[in-house]
């Protein structure tokens, strides 16, 4: 904790600053950080850094490390240390302090504006935080300070240069709102001041943006702004000037990509469907585009017609229905829907020549929805308008499923092709959404179509319009019966007639009438019986093993059935002796070895990749079930054990560790890709899931590839493998050296990850508190370790509980559930607890208050259970301090329902459920939305 008299002022303001952090040290530390290639050396560097950022001495060194003589990258650390001591560390600075470190951040964002890029940004996002710390009270015009000291004409900076700061200061300002750690009271306030400085904002933009003599670097930056301000969700008719500008805006080459940002942002917002009127006005701006959208499409511009796309698609998709209730306007609004057809059929081949078409298909869900959701009189005077606008659609998106002419295809990367058939299932998933609307007819309408195309002697045969009709009637085939279709003995009538002259048209013939379901049903059926016959089928062994190796070399089955016959052929050789299963594996493995050696060597590509992560996927299936020690039958009893356990060591072991180096090798291209990182963990957590305790021979060196793999680029894959070891090796004492090295390795990366922002990394941050339970649950001892920050933490697992994404505020749950209960045997978890529970109980508090998703409530009650249970005497206190502020954590509480909420929890120590009722009840409470239609649903 900092001491009072630490001054946040400039270096030297009465700070004694200790022996570890001082300037020296800091660059030292900075200097093994960017350039020691020892990755122990870089992660002791890094965790010590951290350790001096939120130490008091922050306040001293931070302001020398600005001074101009020092190179960029020592510079930003000391911006950054600044923005850590004034968000996190706030109520530690003296109100007497505020307006000299004010001043002081001031001077320096001037002197920045015409230096390092990187540190201005982080100055600014310093600022911006003490404005939010300040604001309304300490500072109640910080965006009107801003804007007029910034436009001084008596400061040592260019005109150009104090605008581009400026800009860089109000840009920041949102997005720093929409990430601090303000609570909840305050940030209602201050989002209410901010909603007034938009008037502080708004005219200035709208100045620079219309200026002719406004240079590019500033109007580009105009719109950054905008469309950062925008998302604090300020009135869409406050916006109307800037959105017209940023339209006319969008005829300049160098400002469209930030234009098209600004308008979709604007657009976007949840509350814009409130302003009908500006969303009128909207129209016919979207509309005029349409020229410069086709001219675009005409010059094959993808990037233009993609931006102009997403303008037409963000108002149509979010105002759908506000736009349709304007009865009176419905022929603006269809020649929106028009416009979006045309992007919808945008000529070329998706995603050669186009990009733009995949874009439209959510929309054409979203107006169906809305059509069928109106009243029956104005649904069928919709429906009347709509029919043949869907009838079109099909038209055009059977058009667009068509595959290119047979020379073109054979050009296309394997990459390209996955995407034409992801591509292709979405226009399969629209056609099927669209038979809720167009009903049988549709049916008719393509046997129609098909039954010309097959007849007549006037057109040239094309075998894609065939496949593209048969695909069609397959895609709404496949959710309806289709046995009372009337249609249907006319198709399967017709089918003969089709000339097969290309596999991709056999493929959907044989989907059309049922036959690749013999590929799905004979692989399956070859996997059954492998997998429960398997001890009789020794003598064929060699035998199903050569055809299917056959099979596999001429891809004659899709990648999953290919998967499956991985399977099968593992739990055949489950069956063999070791050395019959070693020859097998030999042959069976040793083309894709080869292959893959191949692959490793080659520059990365997007067709390397998909032949990469199809060897890796086969391998990781095959070892998913080949199980020489027969763990999947101990659930069958001792009498149909009918092999001894085998003696020596594991065939897929020694096959992995014969492979280590080729999968090192091919991991140091590919660490930047997640698919190939995680098809690489996928083989190696597969194992381990199947051998269990006889992987323990590959300990050792996966933990040093796995910490290896991590500190260059985290990844939720490692995490999950890691957590794999943790729950099967960590209680083994000869094994637990390396799983404690790797566990706190990945932890200070993910630490790190989280002082950087973790906003982008949801995947890791719900991996990471998934493995922190997992090693609570199983092996509290690593919890136990000095060079664990278990402070650390538990800060970040906070900051986990406020993260949109449900599985990861789940696993941060689960993660508290886990460590609760631990507070008297871990002493370090003890003392944390101790230390900053109420900074949890508060996190808890808000989620319950609205913050957080209504589905995830239990998940919240089962920490207050936890607490309760485990820490009484802290919650009982912490519980009434919490509540105490008015309108935490809502405005709609009054103080008895929270009295008589924190009385409920601490009587309940027992009953989790108890708790549970409590919790929604609570909720709903706070929400509003007690006594209402919308409990029921919970």
């Amino acid at each position: 904790m900092e001491r009072r008299e630490e001054q946040p002022g400039a270096a030297g303001a009465g700070a004694a600053p200790a022996l570890d952090f001082t300037v020296e040290n800091v660059e030292k530390a900075l200097h093994q950080l960017y350039y020691d290639p020892n990755i122990e050396n870089k992660n002791l560097a890094q965790k010590w850094l951290m350790q001096a950022q939120v130490s008091p001495q922050a306040w001293h060194f931070s302001w020398q490390l600005l001074q101009p003589d020092k190179v960029p990258e020592i510079q930003y650390f000391g911006a950054s240390a600044l923005h850590i001591k004034i968000s996190r560390y706030w109520s530690d600075i003296p109100t007497d302090q505020y307006e000299s470190l004010k001043a002081q951040l001031f001077t320096q964002i001037t002197r920045f504006a015409s230096g390092s890029k990187i540190v201005l940004t982080r100055l600014c996002v310093a600022l911006a935080s003490l404005a939010l710390s300040m604001m309304p009270d300490a500072w109640p015009c910080a965006v009107a300070d801003m804007v007029r000291l910034f436009q001084a004409e008596d400061s040592p900076v260019d005109g150009q240069g104090r605008c581009l700061a400026l800009l860089e200061l109000l840009t920041v300002l949102p997005e720093e709102f929409q990430t601090s750690r303000l609570p909840q009271y305050r940030k209602g306030l201050v989002r209410a001041s901010l909603a007034v400085e938009c008037g502080a904002v708004f005219p200035l933009l709208e100045q620079l943006l219309q200026q002719p003599s406004s240079p590019s670097c500033v109007r580009q930056k105009v719109l950054k702004c905008f469309s950062s301000w925008v998302q604090l969700e300020v009135p869409l008719q406050d916006c109307e000037a800037l959105i017209q500008a940023a339209f006319a805006a969008l005829q300049d080459t160098e400002l469209f990509d930030s234009s098209v940002e600004a308008i979709v942002n604007a657009i976007s917002q949840p509350d814009a469907q409130r302003y009908v009127n500006t969303l009128l006005k909207l129209i016919p701006l979207v509309l005029g585009l349409q020229e410069q959208l086709r001219q675009a499409v005409q010059n094959g511009d993808m990037e233009t017609s993609h931006g102009i796309c997403r303008i037409a698609v963000a108002l149509g998709e979010n105002h759908s229905r506000a736009l349709l209730d304007q009865v009176e306007h419905w022929q603006s609004f269809l020649a929106l829907v028009n416009m979006i057809m045309f992007c919808t059929g945008i000529p070329g081949h998706y995603p050669v020549n186009e990009t733009t078409s995949s874009l439209t298909l959510t929309f054409w869900y979203t107006l169906q929805d809305d059509i069928l959701s109106f009243e029956a009189e104005k649904q069928a005077v919709y429906q009347q308008v709509y029919r043949p606008v869907y009838f079109q659609l099909v038209d055009v998106l059977l058009h667009k499923a068509q595959f290119p002419s047979d020379e073109e295809y054979g050009f296309w990367s394997s990459d390209e092709k996955e995407q034409f058939r992801i591509y292709r299932v979405d226009i399969s998933d629209t056609l099927m959404y669209v038979y809720e609307m167009l009903g049988a007819e549709l049916l008719s309408n393509l046997y129609d179509k098909l039954g010309r195309l097959l007849t007549s002697s006037e057109e040239p045969y094309s075998w894609q319009h065939t496949e593209a009709l048969l695909y069609g009637f397959q895609s709404i085939a496949e959710t309806i019966d289709v046995n009372y279709s009337d249609v249907v003995p006319g198709l399967i009538g017709l089918i003969p007639r089709i000339s097969i002259s290309n596999v991709q048209l056999a493929d959907t013939v044989m989907f059309t009438i049922g036959n690749p379901e013999l590929s799905v049903s004979s692989v399956s059926t070859l996997k059954k019986i492998c997998r429960e016959c398997k001890y009789d089928l020794p003598p064929y062994a060699a035998n199903i093993v050569a055809v299917s190796q056959d099979v596999l070399m001429k891809q004659i089955h899709k990648t999953s059935q290919c998967m499956w016959l991985m399977q099968a052929l593992g739990f055949l050789l489950s069956a063999l002796q070791v050395e019959e299963i070693l020859k097998n594996l030999h042959s069976l493995i040793s083309p894709y070895i080869q292959q893959l050696e191949k692959l490793a060597e080659e520059i990365p590509n997007p067709s390397n990749k998909l032949a990469i992560v199809h060897i890796l996927g086969l391998l990781s299936n095959l070892f998913t079930t080949l199980d020489v020690s027969h763990h999947e039958d101990d659930h069958e009893g001792p009498e149909l054990r009918k092999l001894p356990v085998p003696q020596g060591p594991n065939p897929v072991v020694v096959v992995l560790q014969q492979v280590f180096q080729l999968i090192q090798k091919v991991l140091s291209k590919w660490l930047n890709d997640a698919q190939v990182v995680e098809a690489v963990c996928a083989i190696f957590e597969k194992s381990v899931k199947t051998l269990l305790d006889d992987f323990a021979p590959m300990v050792p060196q996966l933990c040093e590839m796995l910490g290896r793999m991590y500190s260059t680029i985290p990844q939720a894959s490692a995490l999950d493998l890691t957590r794999q070891l943790v729950h099967i090796f960590a209680h083994e004492p000869a094994h637990f050296p390396p799983i404690e090295a790797l566990f706190l390795l990945v932890t200070s990366v993910t630490l790190t990850l989280f002082q950087q922002g973790p906003r982008d990394h949801p995947d890791i941050v719900d991996s990471f508190m998934q493995l922190l339970a997992q090693a609570l649950k199983r092996k509290p001892d690593l919890f136990l370790c000095e060079r664990l920050d278990v402070k650390a933490v538990f800060q970040c697992a906070v900051l986990a509980l406020k993260f949109p994404e449900a599985p990861t505020v789940k696993a941060s749950c689960g993660f508290f559930t886990e460590l609760l209960p631990r507070c008297g045997e871990v002493e370090s978890v003890g003392k944390v607890v101790q230390e900053d529970g109420r900074m949890l109980l508060v996190a808890v508090l808000e989620a319950i208050g609205g913050q957080a998703s209504r589905s995830l409530m239990d998940c919240f009650a089962d920490i207050l259970f936890a607490l309760n249970k485990h820490c009484f005497s802290l919650l009982s206190l912490w519980i009434k301090e919490a509540l105490q502020p008015p309108g935490f954590p809502s405005a709609r509480l009054s103080p008895e329902q929270k009295d008589t909420f924190s009385q409920q929890i601490l009587r309940e120590r027992v009953n989790k459920r108890r708790v549970k009722e409590m919790v929604k009840e609570f909720t709903l409470l706070c929400r509003g939305l007690h006594g209402t239609d919308y409990t029921a649903d919970y």
